[in-house]
């Protein structure tokens, strides 16, 4: 393996990882702040950490206005009706349910790059991704038989899928103009001033006169500086070489990485189905990228001067 695939496949497991790991801090800064509180403060503290690291390394690029409209509409998609469809989608469904809707992204997105850019996954990159999902569905499984609905959840739900694959798919455009850091930095910008009405409608009262944990900072921080800034940075480079299929079906190691951290932190328990899940979700994982990526038509030409 080329030093340039190793280190955008180990990447790629370290965003997982870290991402996994969010939703463990997530219920830790929960202790203390509502969702909404968590979200703004995890963008503001992600803004001004990138700003500053930007800064440093000399990554931050000037945006074309004609893309202006581009970043907005990614950050509509995610942070905003992401997290609102999966915030209140799990008040509506079970999480059972909610987990097997959101580990079908990876199945969407290849559908979608298919279409709009012509990404071509080979026959035995598919099946490994249905495997890698069967997987995902066994850990899930394992924690939680319960399929509660309402039709509201469900529509959250997919709400939140269909978000996560429009701001993969913008990614991947933007990618091709400019780097994570100043994608990442103006995708939280807008975030937060899409959030902060709500925020200030709900939340502001109940935050100022609340009094947190230092765990709940701790996870809050993380959430900031892992969770919404080094993992986007990562992930939008790994798109850009990669494509938006194939980078996304490592989404599917996500609750692999939450499953251990779990038990390892939270003192869940680890099943043998869930096990078996983690296996089966490694296995289709490495079908998946066997094969390069495979396109139709002409090669999307990326910039030579980009900095990563």
């Amino acid at each position: 393996m080329k030093s340039k695939d190793f280190s955008l496949y180990s990447g790629l497991v370290l965003v997982m990882f870290l991402w996994g790991l969010a939703f463990v801090f997530f219920k830790i800064a929960f202790e203390s702040f509502r969702p909404i509180s968590i979200i703004m403060m995890r963008l503001v503290v992600s803004v001004v950490f990138i700003y500053l690291a930007a800064r440093l390394l000399k990554k931050l690029q000037k945006v074309s206005r004609e893309h202006f409209k581009y970043l907005v509409l990614m950050a509509f998609f995610e942070p905003f009706l992401y997290f609102l469809g999966e915030s209140f989608g799990l008040v509506y469904v079970s999480s059972t349910l909610a987990s097997v809707m959101v580990a079908t992204i990876p199945l969407i997105v290849p559908i979608a790059a298919y279409f709009i850019f012509n990404e071509r996954l080979s026959r035995l990159n598919i099946f490994g991704l249905f495997i890698s999902t069967l997987g995902v569905i066994a850990v899930v499984l394992a924690v939680d038989a319960e399929w509660g609905a309402t039709l509201k959840g469900i529509i959250l739900m997919f709400l939140a899928v269909l978000s996560a694959t429009g701001y993969t798919l913008l990614s991947k455009k933007l990618s091709s103009f400019y780097n994570g850091f100043t994608i990442t930095i103006w995708q939280n910008i807008f975030g937060v001033f899409m959030f902060l009405p709500i925020f200030l409608i709900w939340d502001f009262k109940v935050l100022i006169n609340t009094v947190p944990s230092a765990n709940s900072i701790y996870a809050v921080l993380y959430l900031a500086i892992f969770g919404s800034s080094v993992t986007f940075i990562i992930f939008t480079r790994a798109v850009r070489e990669l494509g938006a299929a194939k980078a996304n079906i490592f989404a599917n190691m996500i609750p692999v990485f939450t499953a251990i951290a779990s038990f390892f932190l939270l003192k869940e328990e680890m099943p043998l189905l869930k096990i078996l899940g983690i296996a089966i979700v490694l296995i289709g994982l490495v079908l998946s990228q066997l094969k390069s990526l495979k396109r139709k038509g002409k090669k999307v030409t990326i910039p030579e001067n980009i900095p990563i």
